[in-house]
C-alpha cells in the first residue's frame, strides 16, 4: 500500500475554519458532509422536541395553578382565623379592663390602657386586608406568574415554541451559514480523498505526499514569464520509482467545467514544476540531494504534471500537462519505466518532505 503524509489540504482548511468559528465537534469530512445534508430535518427536529416540551409545560403550569389556587384559599383561611383570635384577645383584654374600671377603681393607668388596646384593635382592624395580602405575596406572585404564562403560551403557542427552541435553531443555523460558506473545500475535499484513495492502491514503492506548501525568501524568478515565485501549493505529490508526480484534484461538475477556466489550476501545476525543479536540482537552500551516479553521466529527475478531474475530463490538452480522470491514473502512473531504487525514491520523499510546511 502507498505511503501516505499529511492530510488533504481541503480537509485542513475546512478544520481550520470551523475552528475559527468556535465549531469543533465535527472530526471528520463525513460527519461535516452529515450536518450539511441533514439541517432541514435536524432543524425540524428541534422545533418539534420544543413544541413537546411548550405542551408539556403547558399541562404542568395548568396543574400548577390549580394547587397554587387551593395553596391560597387554605393559607387565607388560615391567616384570618389567626387575625380573628388576635382581635378577639384584644376586645378580650379592654372588657376586662374596663370591667375593672366599672368596679371603681378608675385610674389614669386603666385609662391609658383602655385607650391602646382601643387604637390596636381599630389597628388591626384596618390593616387585616394588607396583611392578608403580605402573607399570601409569595403564593400569588407565583400564581400571577405561572398563569400569564399559561394564557401566553394558549394565546401564542407557535410563538413561544420559537422562543423556546431559538438559542439551539439561531446555533444550529449559525454553524449551517459556515458550512455553506466552505462548501467549495468541501468539494475539494471529496476529490482530493478519492484520488488519495485511488493512490493508496499502489505499493509501498510509492510515497504520497499531500498538501505540499513550501515558501521561499529570496523569491524564486521565472524569467520566461518575468516573474517571481513567493510560494507554491500542490495538492499531491506522489514520488514513485518513475519519478515524481504533480497532482492538482479539481472535483468539478460538466457545467462548472464549461463555464471555468482551466488556466488557472494549468499555470499552478506549472509554477510549482518550475519550483520543484530548483529544489530537487540544489538551487534552493543549503540542503543537498544527489542520485546514485550512472557511469553516462547525472541522472535526470523526471517530473510529470497531472490534473485530475473527478467527474469529467475536459476535450482540451495542454502542454507539459496531462489531465486525467480519477478512474485514469494508476494506469497512466504504471506506464512509467522505473529509474529509481526504493532508496532513492524514500530519501527523495524525504527530502521534499524536508521542504514542505
Amino acid at each position: 500500500m502507498c505511503k501516505v503524509y499529511h492530510e488533504i489540504g481541503c480537509l485542513t482548511e475546512i478544520k481550520s475554519r470551523l475552528r475559527a468559528h468556535n465549531i469543533h465537534e465535527y472530526k471528520s469530512l463525513n460527519e461535516v458532509i452529515k450536518f450539511r445534508d441533514n439541517y432541514s430535518s435536524s432543524r425540524k427536529q428541534i422545533i418539534s422536541n420544543h413544541e413537546l416540551l411548550i405542551e408539556q409545560e403547558k399541562v404542568t403550569l395548568s396543574e400548577s395553578i390549580v394547587q397554587l389556587e387551593h395553596a391560597i384559599k387554605e393559607q387565607e383561611i388560615v391567616v384570618k382565623e389567626k387575625y380573628e383570635e388576635g382581635l378577639e384577645n384584644l376586645n378580650t383584654q379592654l372588657c376586662n379592663l374596663l370591667s375593672t374600671n366599672s368596679n371603681g377603681k378608675r385610674s389614669i393607668v386603666i385609662y391609658i390602657k383602655s385607650v391602646i388596646l382601643k387604637l390596636r384593635i381599630r389597628y388591626t382592624k384596618i390593616t387585616v386586608n394588607s396583611r392578608i395580602d403580605y402573607s399570601l405575596k409569595h403564593l400569588t406572585d407565583d400564581y400571577n406568574k405561572k398563569n400569564d404564562r399559561h394564557k401566553y403560551i394558549v394565546s401564542n403557542f407557535d410563538e413561544a415554541v420559537r422562543e423556546s427552541g431559538s438559542p439551539q435553531l439561531n446555533e444550529l443555523d449559525r454553524k449551517k451559514q459556515v458550512i455553506d460558506e466552505i462548501n467549495a473545500f468541501i468539494y475539494g475535499a471529496l476529490g482530493e480523498h478519492k484520488v488519495v484513495k485511488e493512490l493508496e492502491k499502489l505499493s509501498d514503492d510509492y510515497i504520497l505526499i499531500n498538501d505540499f506548501t513550501c515558501a521561499f525568501n529570496p523569491p524564486i524568478y521565472r524569467r520566461q514569464q518575468n516573474d517571481y515565485i513567493k510560494s507554491i501549493q500542490i495538492d499531491h505529490i506522489l514520488v514513485a520509482p518513475s519519478g515524481v508526480f504533480l497532482i492538482e484534484t479539481k472535483n468539478w461538475s460538466k457545467d462548472s467545467l464549461n463555464n471555468l477556466n482551466l488556466h488557472s489550476p494549468v499555470e499552478q501545476i506549472r509554477r510549482t514544476n518550475f519550483a520543484l525543479y530548483k529544489i530537487m536540482n540544489n538551487e534552493i537552500s543549503n540542503a543537498r540531494f544527489t542520485l546514485g551516479k550512472h557511469h553516462w553521466g547525472d541522472r535526470k529527475i523526471p517530473i510529470k504534471n497531472l490534473i485530475v478531474l473527478i467527474n469529467h475530463k475536459p476535450i482540451e490538452e495542454f502542454q507539459h500537462v496531462k489531465i486525467l480522470a480519477v478512474n485514469g491514473l494508476i494506469n497512466y502512473v504504471g506506464y512509467f519505466k522505473p529509474c529509481f531504487s526504493p532508496k532513492e525514491t524514500g530519501d527523495l520523499a524525504e527530502y521534499l518532505l524536508s521542504f514542505s510546511k
